[in-house]
Order: structure tokens, then sequence, then C-alpha cells
């Protein structure tokens, strides 16, 4: 085996301008699907990021509610029914919205409004890192994320501004609580979330429900259907489920990602089959060397292999370590590029197996040779 390696790692590195060929080939094919891959993850992490904070096992909605940003409207009177049902702790509501945030120097700029009861613990800012969420108690306070400074028109934390000519203030700021529609997120209070939005003070959009630690989510469910009409109780995995679906395959993001991805292993496995091939080719009087003094097949197809799976582990390296920049510079952006170790697993095999496909090509080739050609040369 070791010998096998050799001659694969010096047939490999012989010509040294053709083996950066190919690795620029695997290199820039992996970058692509590791973005592609990355943004795909980090769109599917960013749109359901309220619903995998908020601290509900339920959610009553309004029936063909889409996604968390649909802002469709329920009557609280209904939480007052959920309450009522045997196995529910606590239904806490939530008012969702669109509204105009005017900047101190002038103009405006949509904000989506997020409002709960602060003591419920249901759906409130997280990762504070200025101020806390009881100082949303304040009159007119109100909690952004730090990356928004700019599109809001302010210069941070204790700025004011006004939202449906009422004056807000900022009294806690967030880190990476981001809109993967770009429109920042503003938390406030039940009341004064209803006042910016425009919304009715007996209208709701969301009811949060925690069961009792006693009680089957399922036979909770049940009886909230029986109870409420109207409405749709999903559990949090369903509502994350159906959030995601229709962002990544309703709007088409999920399949422009997609197509994306796998133009970049369609261009690599090209790029790199080409270059295995035209390296094996001119080397096919040491291969045809080879079969004269009596090497199998086999031994050969290990060689070619071997060729190909060394260029994967260095192409793979490469492009990790480039991805990995690349998801260190989009932190803080409003669409970040997430990497898990499933993901960094999975493009590693993809790797392997785009380069031993690409092999197969050069074995066709190389088997193909007369041994008696060595001999005429």
């Amino acid at each position: 085996m070791s010998l096998i390696f050799t001659l694969a790692r010096r047939n490999l590195f012989h010509d040294r301008l053709r083996f950066i060929a190919t690795l620029v080939g695997i290199v820039f094919s992996m970058v692509l699907v590791t973005v592609q891959m990355g943004l795909y993850l980090g769109f599917g992490h960013m749109v359901t990021t309220m619903i995998d904070h908020a601290n509900a096992d339920l959610w009553i909605m309004p029936v063909g509610t889409k996604c968390f940003e649909d802002p469709s409207v329920l009557d609280e009177q209904k939480r007052f029914r959920a309450l009522s049902v045997n196995g529910v702790a606590d239904a806490t509501p939530v008012v969702i919205g669109f509204a105009q945030w005017k900047m101190p120097l002038g103009g405006t700029t949509p904000v989506f409004i997020i409002g709960s009861h602060i003591r419920s613990g249901a759906l409130l800012p997280w990762n504070l890192v200025e101020g806390s969420v009881n100082s949303l108690e304040v009159p007119g306070a109100v909690a952004i994320d730090r990356s928004y400074f700019d599109r809001l028109g302010i210069s941070g934390f204790g700025a004011s501004a006004e939202i449906r000519d009422q004056r807000v203030e900022v009294r806690a700021l967030t880190r990476g609580i981001r809109s993967f529609t770009t429109t920042p997120y503003v938390f406030a209070p039940l009341d004064r979330a209803r006042a910016y939005i425009g919304m009715a003070p007996n209208k709701i959009t969301y009811i949060l429900v925690r069961i009792a630690p006693y009680a089957d989510v399922e036979a909770v469910r049940s009886r909230l259907k029986d109870n409420i009409s109207n409405v749709e109780v999903l559990t949090a995995a369903e509502f994350r489920d159906r959030s995601r679906s229709f962002w990544l395959f309703g709007t088409g993001a999920g399949a422009a990602l997609f197509a994306g991805a796998l133009l970049g292993v369609i261009v690599g496995t090209v790029i790199v089959a080409q270059t295995l091939y035209s390296s094996t080719k001119d080397h096919l009087n040491e291969f045809a060397t080879l079969r004269a003094i009596g090497s199998s097949g086999r031994y050969i197809h290990k060689v070619i292999i071997w060729q190909a799976l060394l260029s994967a582990v260095i192409g793979f390296c490469i492009a990790a370590g480039i991805g990995f920049f690349i998801v260190k510079r989009t932190a803080e952006t409003a669409l970040p590029i997430m990497m898990t170790p499933q993901l960094t697993l999975g493009l590693f095999v993809l790797t392997v197996i785009m380069c031993v496909l690409s092999a197969v090509g050069a074995i066709a080739k190389v088997m193909r040779i007369d041994p008696a050609m060595v001999f005429t040369r």
C-alpha cells in the first residue's frame, strides 16, 4: 500500500502546474457549494429564529398562517378560552406587524414590531448586550439589534425616534437578532406594540401556550381545537417546518440556493475530471510500463484512485479554510453563512466522491493501453 501511495503522490506532484489547476477546480467548486449550502442553512435558521426562541409548547394562530411574519389577527377572547382548557398552564398573547420608524434627522424606514407581555417570558429579546428586558416597561422603551443603527438612523443606546407619531427610546440592545428580510425587529410591550402597529386593543396575532408539566401535548392540542373555533394549533416544530417550507420552497429561494450548489458540483467535477484525465494521459508510458512488467489492473486502479483522494483531501482542506473565513466574515451580516459539523463532513464526502468519479475516465483510458507500446519507444 505504501508503494502505491508513493507512486500516486509522485505522479500527482510531478507536474505542479497541472496539480495546481486540479486544486483550483476542487477549491472553486467546494467553496461555491459551501457558500450555497451555508446560505441555505443560515436562511433556514433566520426564518425561524423567533419560533426557536419563543417559550411555547403550542402556537394558536389564524387559519392559513404561512409563517411567523404573516400578520393575521385573532380576537383576544380566544386567549381566555385557551386558559380555560385543562392542561394549559399559560396562554400569552403576541402581536406582530409592520410600522414606520421616523429617524431623528428625518426620513423613515419600515420596522417589524414584536410585542408581548414583558413578564411572561413568552417571546422577548435575547442576547442582550446593553439594557435589560425589564427596562422595556419604561414608557416608550423599545429593544433593537445593534446591527441596525445605520438603518434606523440612530447612534446607539438611549437614542430617540418616533413610531406612528409616538416617541420611542432605545433602552435595550441585542446582538445577532436580525431579520432575513432586512427589516429591523423592534421589541416592545404588548399594548404599545398594538399602538405602533395600529392594531385594535382586543386583537392579537398569536397565542403562545405552555402546558402543565403533567399534561400531554397532543391531548391539550385536541382540547384546544375543540374549544376554540377558526384557529390552527401547531407545535413549535410544526410551525418551524411550515415557516421554512414557505420561505425556502414556496418563494423559490431554496431552489435557487440548491441550483447554485448543484452548479458548483457540476463545474468542479468537470474541471477535476478533465485535469485528472489529462494528467493520466501524459503519463501513459509510465502506466504502459507498469502493465508490461505485469502490474494488475487492480494495482493501476488503486494508483489513480489514490491520486484522486490526495487531490480531494488537499483541495478540501483549502476550501474548508476559505469557507470558515467566509463564515466568520458574514457572522454579523443580514444573512450569515452557517457551517455545522454535519455540513462539513458532508462536504468532505462530496469532495471525495467528486474526485473519485472524476478518476473513472482516466482509469478507462489507462486500461485500454496496449502494454506493447512501451517496446516501440
